[in-house]
């Protein structure tokens, strides 16, 4: 296996984890680009330029590609201040008729702690990373399991959608998935070389700034900042652009392929490799935690299959200005 650019499957699960899957025939309905912007009241205009990218800080992981540091511009962008909703998601597939990858497969990745006795009895146990079990039927609007629904979270984010079924949510509202750099430019808010999109505290004041694991992981989880599993999309103080929960809550895909050693060459909108095995994943979830995956840093990075799926994966947008 090339572990240059194999996924870490402790952040998200990941289908190649899984020997035996199949991939299910190609999706038959074809989205095309909208014209038409869809929710353009909830993006905000960036003005781009350069900035600082990466980290080399020993908080991080040398090994995710988190650096070296370099300068890098950005051209302006509009960009989501959250990461799409359940109720977005819901509005696409009314309108279009959309089937994701997860329904495709028949399964997807659940949580241990947000699973049913009887959903466990047919779920299958990832031996590496066992906190994650591949669930029958969980998709996004049953995410846990057929036992599960989304009704009291229409306004948190989307969840179980891989790279594939985001990018063609993205076609249907007129958008696209942001490049890593202005993930990235958008999460720091101005701010330089800072640990989070706040500063250097993880908790100002003692005010929680972000939806992460609180507790012993992956046993106990204290709920200290008010969540088990996600936040509503518009949880939390924004950062200085205006951007919600861009550390924590949910993963969010971007258009990159994963690399753990960056081109210093892309320097001006940078988008990384022309091909790979996982696309980059930004922003960490509710599951990381400081003692196993302090990936809720700015700079931080993981990467997943473009088909992979998982209960803490959602996206945001951007626009070209």
């Amino acid at each position: 296996m090339d572990t240059e650019n194999t996924p870490c499957s402790c952040c998200a699960g990941s289908r190649a984890d899984l020997e035996k899957t199949i991939k299910p025939e190609k999706q038959t309905e074809k989205i095309e680009q909208s014209q038409q912007i869809k929710y353009k009241e909830k993006m905000i205009h960036l003005t781009g330029g350069e900035f600082l990218m990466g980290t080399e800080d020993n908080e991080g992981f040398p090994a995710d590609g988190e650096g070296p540091i370099r300068k890098v511009t950005v051209a302006p962008y509009y960009i989501d201040t959250y990461a799409v909703t359940n109720e977005e998601f819901s509005a696409f597939v009314k309108d279009t008729g959309y089937i994701t990858e997860s329904e495709k497969y028949g399964w997807s990745f659940v949580f241990y702690k947000f699973i049913s006795q009887n959903v466990e009895k047919r779920a299958k146990q990832l031996p590496q990373t066992p906190w994650w079990y591949a669930v029958e039927e969980a998709y996004w609007y049953q995410p846990e399991g057929p036992d599960s629904n989304i009704d009291d979270r229409m306004d948190h984010p989307v969840i179980q959608v891989s790279w594939n079924d985001a990018l063609a949510f993205c076609k249907w509202a007129g958008k696209r998935l942001p490049t890593e750099a202005e993930w990235e430019y958008a999460a720091r808010g101005g701010l330089e070389q800072k640990l989070f999109p706040w500063g250097d505290e993880l908790t100002p004041n003692g005010e929680h700034y972000c939806n992460i694991w609180q507790g012993d992981f992956p046993k106990e989880n204290t709920e200290a900042d008010g969540y088990i599993g996600t936040a509503p999309a518009k949880s939390f103080p924004a950062n200085r652009y205006g951007l919600y929960n861009v550390a924590g809550n949910v993963w969010e895909w971007c258009a990159d392929w994963f690399t753990k050693t960056p081109d210093l060459s892309q320097v001006v909108n940078p988008v990384g490799p022309k091909t790979g095995q996982s696309k980059v994943m930004r922003g960490g979830s509710y599951l990381c935690h400081q003692s196993y995956c302090n990936r809720y840093r700015v700079a931080a990075r993981s990467s997943n299959t473009i088909d992979s799926a998982t209960g803490n994966l959602g996206f945001r947008c951007v626009v070209d200005a």
